[in-house]
């Protein structure tokens, strides 16, 4: 079980995991439960003003994409997390390099200060090998620095998106199920030792006020140019993409 308070998670040994669901909140017990069939088409669905979106697949490729997305998320617009109002476009490389987007859930996410971590500690890997590595939250820029600060994650690679605009272009799923009883949440338990240095500063404050923003799930897309090469959807909570098979992808890309 994981206990919150509003400073610090301590973590002891699984079966639950608890995950904050508000920032009035001090703790929420997950355990997962069988959820209803993937692989059947499901009509769209829709939990306070935001949808639900259902895949047929349990992973997504760049496939299943229109050849136009990056053109249509490059008109996104988002944050700094200093403030300033940015259009996704900017953060793409025009020269055709490559660029690696990792969505979070959402800034007061347990298990994404454990991705924001491990995003920090490959970065300078990353950049050897000439790519881009940035991430984006569900919050304001405030709840944004509030990670930056206290994990630390360098601000200039990391944007804000408290209307979760770009995770609407990209689909990326949302709602009760996927957050808290899909099975692949249970991934996290692999990293549990990663997930407890992550959360040394942790704090409850970064959720954003918002509380539909909980349910929002991540996800992990590398582009060149505004050409999608990869694309994962996070299935659950905590079910975030190996960043060796990101590096990989990258690395493969043709030289123009």
């Amino acid at each position: 079980m994981a206990l919150i308070s509003t400073q610090t998670l301590t973590l002891k040994s699984p079966p639950t995991l608890s995950l904050p669901s508000h920032p009035s909140s001090q703790s929420l017990s997950l355990s997962p439960s069988s959820p209803h069939s993937l692989y059947a088409p499901k009509p769209t669905a829709r939990f306070g003003a935001r949808r639900l979106v259902v895949s047929r697949a349990t992973t997504s490729s760049a496939l299943d994409f229109s050849p136009s997305i990056g053109e249509v998320l490059g008109e996104v617009g988002i944050f700094t997390a200093a403030g300033d109002s940015v259009l996704f476009n900017d953060l793409l490389d025009h020269n055709e390099g490559i660029v690696v987007v990792a969505l979070l859930r959402h800034f007061g996410c347990v298990c994404c200060w454990e991705l924001a971590s491990a995003l920090k500690e490959a970065k300078a890997r990353f950049d050897s090998a000439g790519v881009k590595l940035i991430a984006v939250g569900v919050g304001t820029p405030d709840k944004a620095r509030i990670l930056a600060e206290r994990l630390p994650f360098p601000m200039d690679s990391l944007y804000a998106d408290p209307d979760r605009k770009a995770y609407d272009v990209l689909g990326l799923y949302f709602g009760l199920g996927r957050t808290f009883f899909n099975p692949a949440s249970a991934k996290v338990f692999s990293r549990f030792e990663a997930l407890q240095k992550a959360l040394t500063n942790y704090t409850i404050k970064a959720t954003p006020d918002d509380i539909n923003s909980v349910l929002q799930q991540g996800g992990m897309f590398v582009f060149k140019g505004k050409q999608l090469l990869y694309a994962r959807k996070d299935e659950g909570t905590g079910d975030h993409a190996p960043l060796d098979d990101i590096f990989d992808v990258c690395c493969k890309v043709p030289v123009s």
